[in-house]
Protein backbone atom coordinates (compact mmCIF):
# COMPACT_ATOMS: atom_id res chain seq x y z
CA UNK A 1 0.00 0.00 0.00
CA UNK A 2 1.21 3.13 -1.14
CA UNK A 3 2.04 6.06 1.45
CA UNK A 4 -0.61 8.14 0.89
CA UNK A 5 -3.24 5.13 0.85
CA UNK A 6 -2.15 4.36 4.27
CA UNK A 7 -2.57 8.02 5.52
CA UNK A 8 -5.26 9.07 3.92
CA UNK A 9 -7.55 5.67 4.48
CA UNK A 10 -7.77 6.32 8.73
CA UNK A 11 -8.27 10.05 7.58
CA UNK A 12 -11.62 9.10 6.02
CA UNK A 13 -12.64 6.38 7.87
CA UNK A 14 -12.38 8.13 10.88
CA UNK A 15 -15.22 10.58 10.58
CA UNK A 16 -17.34 7.44 9.32
CA UNK A 17 -16.32 5.17 12.48
CA UNK A 18 -16.69 7.93 15.14
CA UNK A 19 -20.51 8.38 13.66
CA UNK A 20 -21.64 4.57 13.57
CA UNK A 21 -20.47 4.93 17.10
CA UNK A 22 -22.82 7.91 17.88
CA UNK A 23 -25.54 5.73 15.67
CA UNK A 24 -24.97 2.72 17.49
CA UNK A 25 -24.84 4.29 21.29
CA UNK A 26 -27.97 6.79 20.59
CA UNK A 27 -29.87 4.21 18.49
CA UNK A 28 -33.19 5.90 20.09
CA UNK A 29 -32.30 9.23 18.11
CA UNK A 30 -31.18 7.42 15.34
CA UNK A 31 -34.32 5.46 14.90
CA UNK A 32 -36.18 8.57 14.89
CA UNK A 33 -34.18 10.29 12.66
CA UNK A 34 -34.51 7.43 10.16
CA UNK A 35 -37.96 6.50 11.21
CA UNK A 36 -40.01 6.77 7.20
CA UNK A 37 -36.93 4.89 6.01
CA UNK A 38 -36.52 2.20 8.50
CA UNK A 39 -40.55 1.40 8.64
CA UNK A 40 -40.15 0.69 4.94
CA UNK A 41 -37.52 -1.35 5.53
CA UNK A 42 -38.61 -3.43 8.69
CA UNK A 43 -41.60 -4.13 6.67
CA UNK A 44 -39.87 -5.82 3.73
CA UNK A 45 -37.79 -7.89 5.95
CA UNK A 46 -38.92 -11.34 6.23
CA UNK A 47 -38.63 -11.53 9.67
CA UNK A 48 -40.10 -9.22 12.50
CA UNK A 49 -37.38 -6.49 13.57
CA UNK A 50 -37.55 -3.28 15.68
CA UNK A 51 -36.48 0.08 13.89
CA UNK A 52 -33.71 0.79 17.63
CA UNK A 53 -31.90 -2.63 16.08
CA UNK A 54 -31.77 -1.27 12.33
CA UNK A 55 -30.74 1.81 13.60
CA UNK A 56 -28.05 -0.77 15.47
CA UNK A 57 -27.04 -2.60 12.36
CA UNK A 58 -26.75 0.53 10.20
CA UNK A 59 -24.23 2.08 13.47
CA UNK A 60 -22.45 -1.39 13.57
CA UNK A 61 -21.83 -1.62 10.08
CA UNK A 62 -20.70 1.98 9.48
CA UNK A 63 -17.91 1.46 12.39
CA UNK A 64 -17.05 -1.76 11.37
CA UNK A 65 -16.80 -0.98 7.08
CA UNK A 66 -15.14 2.01 8.90
CA UNK A 67 -12.43 -0.15 10.41
CA UNK A 68 -12.22 -2.56 7.30
CA UNK A 69 -11.55 0.62 5.19
CA UNK A 70 -9.17 2.39 7.42
CA UNK A 71 -6.88 -0.76 7.89
CA UNK A 72 -7.12 -1.37 4.19
CA UNK A 73 -9.02 -4.63 4.59
CA UNK A 74 -11.34 -5.31 1.82
CA UNK A 75 -11.04 -1.41 1.22
CA UNK A 76 -13.18 -1.11 -2.26
CA UNK A 77 -15.89 -3.70 -0.61
CA UNK A 78 -16.00 -1.34 2.92
CA UNK A 79 -15.35 2.03 0.49
CA UNK A 80 -18.86 1.08 -1.16
CA UNK A 81 -20.94 0.16 1.72
CA UNK A 82 -19.74 3.42 3.75
CA UNK A 83 -20.81 5.38 0.28
CA UNK A 84 -24.03 3.79 0.83
CA UNK A 85 -24.37 4.71 3.93
CA UNK A 86 -23.22 8.19 3.35
CA UNK A 87 -25.47 8.87 0.62
CA UNK A 88 -28.21 7.64 3.39
CA UNK A 89 -27.08 9.33 5.64
CA UNK A 90 -27.06 12.98 3.88
CA UNK A 91 -30.42 12.13 2.48
CA UNK A 92 -31.98 11.75 5.94
CA UNK A 93 -30.03 14.74 7.58
CA UNK A 94 -31.61 17.02 4.47
CA UNK A 95 -34.77 16.03 5.12
CA UNK A 96 -34.77 16.05 9.12
CA UNK A 97 -32.63 19.72 9.10
CA UNK A 98 -34.62 22.63 10.51
CA UNK A 99 -34.29 25.24 8.14
CA UNK A 100 -37.09 27.89 10.06
CA UNK A 101 -34.21 30.50 10.56
CA UNK A 102 -31.39 31.20 8.43
CA UNK A 103 -28.71 29.79 10.87
CA UNK A 104 -30.43 26.52 10.48
CA UNK A 105 -30.54 26.95 6.72
CA UNK A 106 -26.88 27.43 6.66
CA UNK A 107 -26.07 24.62 9.16
CA UNK A 108 -28.23 22.60 6.91
CA UNK A 109 -26.62 23.69 4.05
CA UNK A 110 -23.04 23.18 5.39
CA UNK A 111 -23.53 19.44 6.80
CA UNK A 112 -24.92 18.81 3.09
CA UNK A 113 -21.75 20.20 1.66
CA UNK A 114 -19.55 17.57 4.63
CA UNK A 115 -21.51 14.92 3.85
CA UNK A 116 -21.43 14.87 -0.24
CA UNK A 117 -17.61 15.47 0.46
CA UNK A 118 -17.41 12.17 2.62
CA UNK A 119 -19.55 10.52 -0.17
CA UNK A 120 -17.19 11.73 -2.64
CA UNK A 121 -14.14 10.93 -1.16
CA UNK A 122 -15.50 6.72 -0.35
CA UNK A 123 -16.83 6.55 -3.91
CA UNK A 124 -13.55 7.23 -5.07
CA UNK A 125 -12.25 4.63 -2.66
CA UNK A 126 -14.77 2.28 -3.58
CA UNK A 127 -13.24 2.28 -7.48
CA UNK A 128 -9.63 2.86 -5.67
CA UNK A 129 -7.69 -0.39 -7.46
CA UNK A 130 -4.00 0.74 -5.73
CA UNK A 131 -2.54 0.93 -8.72
CA UNK A 132 -3.32 -2.68 -9.99
CA UNK A 133 -5.49 -3.02 -12.73
CA UNK A 134 -9.56 -4.11 -12.00
CA UNK A 135 -11.59 -7.31 -13.47
CA UNK A 136 -13.03 -5.00 -16.14
CA UNK A 137 -9.81 -3.59 -17.52
CA UNK A 138 -8.31 -7.10 -17.09
CA UNK A 139 -11.46 -8.38 -19.13
CA UNK A 140 -11.14 -6.36 -21.57
CA UNK A 141 -8.05 -6.49 -22.37
CA UNK A 142 -7.80 -9.95 -22.80
CA UNK A 143 -10.57 -9.79 -25.34
CA UNK A 144 -8.72 -7.28 -27.31
CA UNK A 145 -5.13 -9.71 -27.18
CA UNK A 146 -7.74 -12.53 -28.18
CA UNK A 147 -8.67 -10.79 -31.14
CA UNK A 148 -5.48 -9.26 -31.98
CA UNK A 149 -3.98 -12.82 -31.58
CA UNK A 150 -6.90 -14.50 -33.83
CA UNK A 151 -6.55 -11.66 -36.29
CA UNK A 152 -2.63 -12.43 -36.84
CA UNK A 153 -3.64 -16.11 -36.97
CA UNK A 154 -6.12 -15.57 -39.54
CA UNK A 155 -3.51 -13.66 -41.33
CA UNK A 156 -0.74 -16.01 -41.27
CA UNK A 157 -3.14 -19.22 -42.12
CA UNK A 158 -3.97 -16.69 -45.49
CA UNK A 159 -0.62 -16.10 -46.43
CA UNK A 160 0.11 -19.75 -45.94
CA UNK A 161 -2.33 -20.97 -47.71
CA UNK A 162 -1.91 -18.80 -50.43
CA UNK A 163 1.76 -19.64 -50.60
CA UNK A 164 0.76 -23.46 -50.93
CA UNK A 165 -2.40 -22.77 -53.35
CA UNK A 166 0.40 -21.09 -55.81
CA UNK A 167 2.82 -23.83 -55.49
CA UNK A 168 0.01 -26.39 -55.69
CA UNK A 169 -1.47 -24.38 -59.33
CA UNK A 170 2.47 -24.29 -60.52
CA UNK A 171 3.08 -28.33 -59.83
CA UNK A 172 -0.54 -28.80 -61.38
CA UNK A 173 0.73 -26.42 -64.46
CA UNK A 174 3.84 -28.61 -64.63
CA UNK A 175 2.18 -31.54 -65.11
CA UNK A 176 -0.39 -30.23 -67.32
CA UNK A 177 2.47 -29.30 -70.06
CA UNK A 178 4.30 -32.37 -69.21
CA UNK A 179 1.14 -34.31 -70.00
CA UNK A 180 0.14 -32.40 -73.17
CA UNK A 181 4.06 -32.39 -74.42
CA UNK A 182 4.23 -28.30 -74.04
Amino acid sequence: MSFVRTLARPMLASSFILAGLDKFKNADDTAQQLSPLLRKAAASLPFQTSEKTLAKVIGGTQVGAGVLFGLGKFARLSATLLTVISVLNTFVEWRSADISSKEGRDARRKQLLKNLSLSGGALLASVDTAGKPGLAWRAEHLAADVKKGASHLAADTKKTTGKQLHKADKAVRRVVDQATGA
